[in-house]
């Protein structure tokens, strides 16, 4: 009897041979067809499971158990049930180490993949794209699990592989859908913090073991996989805060911000040690509302495998880094940045991704995220993959990569890194080395509908947020609206302005006045877009040296150039941006692998650098003359741009209010001027509002007027158009800004 048995399993295990070869190989396209309750016959049906490892198997229906025949001494166990219709069952499974395990079986789950978001998702509409892809803890059929979702469209088999099922490809294989290219699978009974990869196998036999692109966790290099994390963010803005946000980030606000690198900002245990998110929650954000930015910018946060990249070589662009802590903890973060009312911006980076073997490049053993063709997909600077943003389905992750941010966040903006990068087919590249467009030009046209979508969307569905472009060319319409023809970004980095007044500041004073339209000639264009003034971090690396090492002349000369630029900055038009370190005149050039110099604050002159930015902050936001009108021809007037002898440089700037407008004159030369005057638009009482030579600064400390309460009553003298005239004293390499504080008497 027991040999008939047996051969009665051999005959049906040749039977399954074709599919037990595939299923042993990790190979199996369409595992929903043969694994799980199949009918066979009117009354009956047959539960097959592959369960590697296995050494007996039962299904348990209800009270009844019904032991599974293995199929010769492969890992497939068949059980034949008598029912009508599709039975509920589990099953209780044996391995040869004594353990049992009763489960569910993930063949016995229907699909749960939403058909109409994989249609957007195709289309390249699909806003909320890492709801329906990656890992999320669901209930499915009453049962708790995780469902896994993965577009490849071109993998022969993908397999779930991680912690749970010892990595082995053979055990968890998806479901396929060709009509969308996805891969899908619930597995019951997943915990969170879970390793987890995407086992693909490609159409040549190739495996490859990839991290899930919509994860919202993963492993800390060296590590490579993804983490099972629970999406629990969905940060709901108040009413006010919405308010807050919208009035924060407007074209006629105030914006200071102050940019940082999370992870050298400051550290801990004599610098080998990075801050957690709580700890830069509570160090980061108490520094930067005290030195009165408006606005804190983080370098990229999304998980990066090569710490010397700084985060613009991302692998887990859902996946903020577990450098700093965990996923909470990073929420923790922006909830306080909320809470002490400072708008956060994050570093955003669709240009290009890294070549990581568990990355997105060849992801499916195709080309699918990079294109294929070497001069449109490859970045010869930087060695990584471009975007193919003609393809539907990446415009679909990008965009819903800038929406994860911004609406589970309630992040206040993203700044936008190397558009230039992505607008130029030929940027970077040599004659030969590029292909055109339809058109035959160099605009690259899928990268500009992508940037378009990105930020229409992005605004429409999160009001009151900022996108910033890092645009470095003279792109026409950056920051205008899409329907009127432009990329649709609210602000603009102004790279001109950066690039002339830093030579200009470079520069001994001997010769400035021969490069003074250095200084000027940002005001041709002042109005083109929406600008921010930046000196970011990659003004101060890969040997470009501090700001205050580029400042010429002595140490007291150079801290004295550096204090008034940044006067000068600060009040012309345009919003502003400083990288960390810059305020405290840090003297070395900026390295991501320390903590910034801060015992340099024992020093006055790097105390009052400090001092210089918070009082800089302090006067910028309490006047509406130095940023109302910064898009507008009516907040700016010069009122002597031609002093290139002197090198000396005077404006004014207007509010709304034309009474209210705030006289900046800027020396930068080391010689004292007494009794310089200078016209102004009205009669009456004008104060120094600023004066960067304040020996408190480690200035000089001479005053522009000798009244204690730096005060100047105007007078009746012609002078730069105007009527009224004021003569005050100008220190060296020095910016002083006044203000109207009381009408003629």
């Amino acid at each position: 009897m027991r040999s008939r048995v047996r051969q009665e399993q051999s005959a049906q295990s040749v039977i399954y041979q074709k599919q037990i070869d595939a299923l042993a190989s990790g190979c199996f396209r369409d595992p929903f067809i043969f694994l799980g309750a199949h009918k066979s016959g009117p009354t009956s049906y047959e539960i097959r499971c592959f369960l590697p490892g296995a050494s007996s198997v039962s299904v348990l229906l209800g009270t009844e158990k019904i032991v599974a025949q293995q199929q010769g001494d492969s890992h497939l166990f068949v059980a034949n049930i008598k029912s009508k219709t599709k039975p509920d069952y589990q099953l209780d499974v044996s391995y040869s180490n004594e353990f049992t395990h009763q489960q569910y079986d993930e063949y016995s789950f229907e699909s749960s993949l939403d058909e109409q978001a994989m249609y957007l998702f195709n289309e390249g509409s699909l806003e909320h794209a890492y709801q329906h892809f990656g890992a999320h803890f669901v209930t499915q059929q009453g049962v708790d699990g995780v469902r896994f979702t993965v577009w490849a469209p071109n993998a022969s088999s993908v397999s779930v592989i991680g912690e749970f099922n010892y990595w082995q490809r053979n055990r968890h294989f998806m479901r396929f859908h060709p009509a969308s290219g996805v891969w899908e699978l619930f597995i019951p009974g997943l915990k969170e913090h879970q390793c987890y990869k995407f086992a693909i196998t490609t159409l040549t036999g190739e495996v490859l073991d990839k991290a899930d692109p919509f994860a919202f966790k993963m492993q800390q290099a060296p590590g490579t996989a993804s983490v099972l994390q629970k999406l629990k963010t969905g940060i709901q803005l108040s009413e006010r805060a919405l308010a807050n946000r919208a009035k924060r980030n407007s074209v006629d606000a105030p914006v200071s911000i102050y940019e940082v690198h999370a992870g050298s900002w400051q550290r801990r245990d004599d610098g080998e040690r990075y801050l957690t998110w709580r700890e830069l929650a509570d160090n980061l954000i108490p520094y930067t509302k005290e030195l009165g930015f408006t606005h804190l910018q983080l370098m990229p946060i999304s998980e990066y495998p090569f710490d010397g990249s700084w985060g613009y070589q991302p692998v887990g662009l859902f996946a903020p880094t577990s450098r700093y802590g965990s996923f909470e903890d990073f929420v923790y973060f922006v909830e306080q940045c909320h809470e002490a009312d400072i708008g956060l911006i994050l570093d955003w980076v669709p240009g290009h991704f890294p070549s990581d073997p568990h990355g997105l490049h060849r992801f499916d053993g195709t080309h699918l995220y990079e294109h294929a063709d070497v001069r449109q997909g490859f970045h010869p600077d930087w060695n990584t993959y471009i975007y193919n943003y003609d393809r539907a389905e990446v415009r679909s992750f990008l965009i819903a990569n800038a929406m994860y941010w911004l609406h589970e966040f309630g992040i206040d903006g993203l700044r936008v890194d190397a558009v230039a990068s992505m607008l130029y087919l030929d940027y970077s590249r040599e004659e030969g080395q590029w292909v055109a467009n339809q058109y035959g030009g160099r605009e690259n046209l899928g990268a500009i509908e992508c940037l378009k979508q990105v930020n229409m969307r992005c605004y429409a569905k999160n009001p009151g947020i900022m996108m910033v472009a890092e645009e470095s060319t003279a792109w026409p319409g950056v920051t205008r609206q899409v329907d009127h023809d432009g990329l649709g970004f609210g602000y603009k980095w102004n790279m001109g302005w950066m690039n002339d007044s830093l030579h200009y500041m470079q520069r001994d004073s001997l010769y400035r006045s021969h490069h003074h339209h250095e200084m000027t000639f940002s005001m041709v264009y002042a109005y083109s877009e929406n600008y921010i003034l930046p000196l970011s971090h990659d003004e101060v690396v890969h040997g470009k040296g501090s700001l205050i090492e580029k400042m010429p002349g002595d140490d007291w000369q150079k801290f004295a150039n550096l204090r008034a630029y940044y006067a000068f900055m600060w009040a012309h038009p345009g919003k502003k941006l400083l990288f960390m370190g810059a305020e405290i005149a840090q003297r070395k050039e900026w390295n991501h692998d320390q903590s910034l110099d801060w015992h340099l604050l024992e020093h006055i002159s790097h105390s009052g650098m400090q001092q210089t930015i918070k009082d800089l902050n302090a006067v910028y936001t309490s006047t509406p003359a130095l940023y109302e009108q910064d898009t507008s021809p009516a907040g700016f007037a010069w009122l002597d741009s031609n002093n290139a002898e002197q090198s000396m440089f005077s404006f004014i700037r207007y509010a709304k209010k034309a009474e209210d407008f705030v006289v900046v004159i800027c020396n930068l030369t080391p010689q004292v001027y007494h009794d310089y005057v200078i016209g102004v638009p009205k009669a009456g009482t004008y104060q120094v509002i600023l004066n960067t030579d304040k020996a408190d600064y480690f200035g000089s400390g001479v005053d522009a007027t000798s009244h204690a309460e730096q005060i100047i009553v105007s007078q009746a003298i012609e002078s730069h158009g105007f009527n009224q005239s004021i003569s005050v004293s100008l220190p060296g390499l020095a910016t002083i800004y006044l203000k109207k504080v009381s009408d003629e008497s």
